[in-house]
C-alpha cells in the first residue's frame, strides 16, 4: 500500500507510519465594534479570525475588529458543518 494517500475529510494525510488528524471547527466571533456574533466554520480556526480580522470575508469586513468567544472541534467535516448550521439555524445557545 502507498504510505502517502489521502483520505477525503478526515486526515491531512498517512506518511511513514504516522497519522495527521484534520480538525474542524465551529466557532462565534465577537465583533468589538457592533457587539454582535458570527458563526462559523473552519479547519484553520487561527488562519481564519486572522481572515476576518483583516478583511478577507465580505460577510463580516465591515464588522472588524473580532475576538473568538467559543469553539468546538470535531474530527469530521460534515459533523462540524451541521452543527454550525443548527447553531445559525436555531439562532439560539450553545446546547
Amino acid at each position: 500500500m502507498d504510505k502517502n494517500w489521502v483520505i477525503p475529510h478526515t486526515f491531512r494525510f498517512i506518511a511513514s507510519d504516522h497519522i495527521i488528524l484534520l480538525m474542524y471547527y465551529v466557532y462565534i466571533l465577537k465583533s468589538l465594534k457592533d457587539e454582535k456574533l458570527y458563526i462559523g466554520s473552519t479547519n484553520d480556526l487561527k488562519r481564519r479570525l486572522s481572515e476576518h480580522n483583516n478583511g478577507l470575508n465580505r460577510s463580516t469586513k465591515a464588522r472588524r475588529p473580532f475576538e473568538l468567544r467559543y469553539y468546538e472541534s470535531y474530527s469530521s467535516e460534515y459533523d462540524a458543518r451541521t452543527r454550525e448550521y443548527r447553531l445559525k439555524k436555531d439562532g439560539k445557545a450553545l446546547g
